[in-house]
């Protein structure tokens, strides 16, 4: 595999200030790293444009606040084209909507809307899931496959590793969301354990990297090439805590260059 992404947000103690972002960036090219995604971090457009400039690397994907996408969208929109992003995203949405059916299909309309404004501007708007999309509503529908089926301006940050804790079909759910997917997050999956009979999700970046846990990414990136997958995010949530986070991210990138045809 040849240009691999990284998601900002794994590297999060290391690009809080512009010295460090721009010191970090420059390891992270030479690790392997060509483009990435902006989370993590206080959001200066001025700053990300002068550290992808004199880096040579490029921001593709960005998670913003959930207020201003709603409320100030156009502006957000002109502040991601400044350094020449046009794929902007929404972390992950509002917990406390899930509790009710109503309000949380009005939640994803708004959300719809905001992608709506951004397609007409040039702009994709991308959604990145967790496991908790999968809830149903009283009908039995996941969260999840309603806004496929009632959202048509909303993209997807795929996360393999949300998908396989979820228990669904990894390639199934590609299949289903072809030419929705501009962006993925690849994050391994170890199987589950418990802590006082209770099931804990656990990151494979605790202790190692992508191509250490138990997913087949060579099939699973071959489909996404398929459904017309264009970013690829290495995400390590918990890289940051760790006492050698760029040991962790180096792990995945070098993984997936060799491993992965």
């Amino acid at each position: 595999m040849k240009e691999i992404g990284l998601n900002l947000y794994s590297i999060r103690n290391l690009i809080a200030t512009e010295e460090d972002y721009l010191a970090t960036t420059k390891k992270l090219k030479e690790m392997g790293y060509s483009y990435f995604q902006y989370s993590g971090a206080p959001f200066d457009p001025q700053r990300i444009k002068r550290v992808c400039e004199e880096t040579g690397t490029s921001i593709r994907l960005t998670h913003m606040d959930k207020d201003r996408l709603i409320n100030e969208t156009e502006k957000v929109i002109e502040e991601n084209l400044y350094f020449g992003n046009k794929n902007i995203g929404l972390g992950a949405m509002s917990w406390d909507t899930l509790t009710d059916e109503s309000k949380c299909k009005e939640y994803i309309e708004k959300y719809n809307k905001v992608g709506e404004i951004m397609q007409k501007n040039g702009c994709k708007f991308f959604w990145h899931h967790h496991n908790f999309e999968f809830i149903q509503f009283a009908n039995g529908q996941p969260v999840f496959d309603y806004i496929i089926e009632n959202a048509p301006h909303i993209n997807y940050t795929l996360d393999t590793y949300w998908l396989q804790l979820s228990g669904v079909n990894v390639l199934e759910y590609l299949e289903k969301l072809k030419g929705r997917i501009g962006c993925v997050h690849l994050k391994d999956y170890k199987t589950k354990f418990f802590i006082d009979e209770k099931e804990i999700p656990r990151f494979v970046p605790e202790i190692e990297s992508v191509g250490y846990g138990v997913m087949n990414f060579q099939s699973i990136i071959d489909k996404m090439r398929e459904v017309g997958v264009e970013n690829y995010f290495v995400e390590q949530d918990n890289a940051a805590d760790l006492p050698d986070t760029l040991a962790q991210v180096e792990r995945s990138v070098k993984y997936l260059q060799k491993e992965i045809k």
